[in-house]
Formats: C-alpha cells, sequence, structure tokens
C-alpha cells in the first residue's frame, strides 16, 4: 500500500479530478421496464452494484428533468468506476450515458431495442459487458488522498433530544473538520429547516444566497399549507415526539446542528454538484432515502448519518457513517451504529475531542473500511419525484 499522509485517507482518483472512496461498477436501470434484466445482470457479475429506478416513462417537465439528473449524478459519483446503462429505448439510454461519459469513465449501454425485446438475452448481452467492466476496474488502485477530496452527505434520522444534544453538533464538528481542510459537505431536509431558517440565513456567504435558503423553506411550507395538511403529528413524527422532541421548531434546531458552523456557500438543487468547496444545503426531501440519493446524486463520496433510536438506512453508493450518542442505542444496536459517541452525554468527552475520533474514522471508511450497513448490504438508492406521471 502507498504511504498515507497525516490527515488522508486513499482513495480512487477519477480522470475529472474528483476522487472515489469506492470502486463499484454501477448497472443503472434507468426505467423500471428493465430493472428484472439489470438484477440477473448485478446477480451474475461479482463486483457490480445494482442502481434501479422503477420510473422512467410518463414523466415531463421538471419531474422528468429531475429524474434524468439523479441518473445521470448516480453514474457521475465518483465512487463509481465504470457504469453499464440499461435501458430500453436507445435514445434514452445513449442521453443518460452520454452524461455520464463526460467524467470520463468507461461507460457501457445495453437496451431491449438492440435485442428484439427479449429480456433473457438483453441480460446475457449485459452479463459480458459488465464482467469486462469489472475486470478493468480491478486494476485501479487505491492513491493517497487529502480530506479536501471529500464530499460529505449529512442526514439525521429517527432522531430525538439526543440528536440536537449531541449527535448533530458531533456531525458538525466533523463537517468543521472537512471544509477547513478544503472539501465539500451538503445536508439537505428543507422541511427541517422550518423555525432556524433565519439562523441558517445568517451563515450565508452572500445575502442571495440567505435569501434562497428562506425562500425554499417558504415554498415547502405554502406546498404543505395549500393541501390543507398538518405538520402537527407528522414532523416531529411520533417516534421523534416520544424521543422527545415536541415542535417542529425544536426538531429544525437540533437537525441544523449536523451543518457545522461555516458559511453556507450555495443552494443546491436536487442532484447539482456544487461548484466549488465549502459547505452547501440541498433543497430536496427530508425523508432518508431520497435525501441521500439526493446527495449520492450531487457527487457525495461518504455519508454520515446520525440517530437517536437507531435508523439502519444508508446510501448504496458511499458508505455511511451511522452516529448515536445515546447510550441505550450504541449499546442495543451494536452492528449498527458505527460511532458511538455516548460518552458526550455522559460528561466525559468534549464534542471536540469526539470530532476528532470521528473525523479518524471518516478517514478510516473512506480508504476501505467498511461501515455495518455495508456489510449488512443496507445501503439503496430512491429516486426522488417532484411530480406526478401521466
Amino acid at each position: 500500500m502507498p504511504e498515507l499522509h497525516v490527515g488522508g485517507f486513499l482513495g480512487f482518483r477519477r480522470a475529472d479530478g474528483r476522487v472515489g472512496t469506492r470502486n463499484h461498477v454501477a448497472v443503472l436501470s434507468i426505467l423500471g421496464l428493465v430493472t428484472a434484466p439489470a438484477r440477473r445482470i448485478a446477480q451474475a457479475v461479482r463486483g457490480t452494484l445494482l442502481v434501479a429506478s422503477p420510473y422512467g416513462r410518463g414523466q415531463f417537465g421538471e419531474d422528468k428533468l429531475v429524474h434524468e439528473r439523479q441518473l445521470v449524478g448516480l453514474g457521475r459519483n465518483p465512487n463509481v468506476a465504470a457504469v453499464l446503462v440499461v435501458g430500453a429505448d436507445r435514445v434514452t439510454a445513449d442521453r443518460v450515458a452520454a452524461g455520464i461519459a463526460q467524467t470520463g469513465k468507461p461507460v457501457e449501454v445495453v437496451a431491449l431495442d438492440d435485442v428484439h425485446e427479449d429480456s433473457l438475452a438483453l441480460s446475457a448481452l449485459g452479463i459480458r459487458c459488465a464482467a469486462a467492466l469489472v475486470r478493468a476496474a480491478s486494476r485501479q488502485r487505491r492513491e493517497p488522498c487529502a480530506a479536501a477530496d471529500l464530499f460529505l452527505g449529512v442526514e439525521c434520522g429517527h432522531s430525538d433530544a439526543t440528536s440536537g444534544l449531541g449527535a448533530n453538533p458531533l456531525a458538525g464538528a466533523a463537517v468543521d473538520r472537512v471544509v477547513d481542510a478544503g472539501g465539500k459537505a451538503v445536508f439537505g431536509e428543507t422541511v427541517e429547516w422550518l423555525g432556524a431558517e433565519q439562523l441558517l440565513a445568517r451563515r450565508a456567504a452572500t445575502p442571495q444566497i440567505g435569501q434562497a435558503l428562506v425562500d425554499a423553506v417558504a415554498r415547502r411550507e405554502a406546498a404543505v399549507a395549500a393541501t390543507g395538511f398538518d405538520l402537527t403529528g407528522n414532523n416531529p413524527g411520533q417516534e421523534n415526539i416520544r424521543g422527545g422532541l415536541s415542535t417542529i421548531e425544536e426538531k429544525s434546531l437540533g437537525a441544523i446542528a449536523k451543518g457545522g458552523t461555516r458559511p453556507i456557500q450555495g443552494v443546491l438543487a436536487i442532484a447539482e454538484a456544487p461548484a466549488r468547496p465549502g459547505l452547501y444545503v440541498m433543497d430536496a426531501p427530508a425523508f432518508s432515502p431520497e435525501s441521500l440519493t439526493g446527495f449520492a446524486s450531487s457527487g457525495a463520496n461518504l455519508m454520515l448519518f446520525t440517530t437517536g433510536a437507531g435508523n439502519s438506512f444508508c446510501n448504496a453508493l458511499a458508505p455511511t457513517i451511522k452516529i448515536s450518542v445515546r447510550p441505550d442505542t450504541a449499546g442495543h444496536l451494536p452492528h449498527q451504529i458505527d460511532f458511538d459517541g455516548s460518552a458526550i452525554l455522559a460528561g466525559e468527552e468534549e464534542i471536540d475531542a469526539a470530532g476528532a475520533r470521528l473525523f479518524a474514522l471518516i478517514l478510516a471508511v473512506a480508504s476501505g473500511e467498511r461501515s455495518w450497513g455495508e456489510i449488512l448490504d443496507e445501503g439503496e438508492e430512491t429516486f426522488i419525484r417532484v411530480g406526478g406521471s401521466l
């Protein structure tokens, strides 16, 4: 193994200059019609990872644009060494593949158009293509990289009072370290800025960014109000309320702590990659599976996920470090929680010291150490919809 510099990690350098913490070959099923053959391909070829969208037809307008941005963004993620695009019609499949190929990574396409609509023939063709991609990817080697090459996606789920008191500030301390080193980080869950959006706006690098952040919250709040839907009892949910969170404002004040303390450099759209280093927010859904896919499609190469009572969901493409400071959670879920910060609540460790330990774990996982979610195959990609189908 090459020598690792202090404060760095061993990663996979890509042709576009970004760095992967993993070396997946993605079998990217771009619509539900080809999920079955794509699954057969992934099951037959070791070293591949299935990413499958159940949608892809009858979409229009912004929903269609956002969907294709996610497909292309997931293929472009630096944790992906190569991509096999599996589609139905060649026109759509080639368009997605062309967007991914701009990164310089190998991309192959198989489509039902190529095999007279024969699903089994599509599987056979795809297996050969995927096998060749995996063989080539296996020749790549990790090399020394700097913390500046990290792009963290930061999430919280099944939150309780301990999340805002300890777990989220702990994640924020690690985010600050990555940003200070020249890296990137993003957190989302727009509706969970509600009541705290003015505090976030004060941290914006420019007044325009601050206004965009406030406007994003207002749009979602107005959309909910227009339907007559009541957030009470839904956000915070019943599990949050049982854990000691009484209002959305209280939940939001804890949730934004996971973004650390550094200036916010922009408000990203779903699947939008940040233009430069620093801290960002993403205007996206609060549901963790969708939120994490939003981060992955924007290029995040590692996830931090804080929880109170426990939450096993992980991202598929980016290793996900599960964090809790709640003692009974860490004790009951030893094969879910990657980082036990319960000493913070016990008054035995300062957040800065725990943040240093967490940062060390980030570098270790980025270098190849497996998270529990990876070992137990808890990962998935869940595509975000912003409209209905025809």
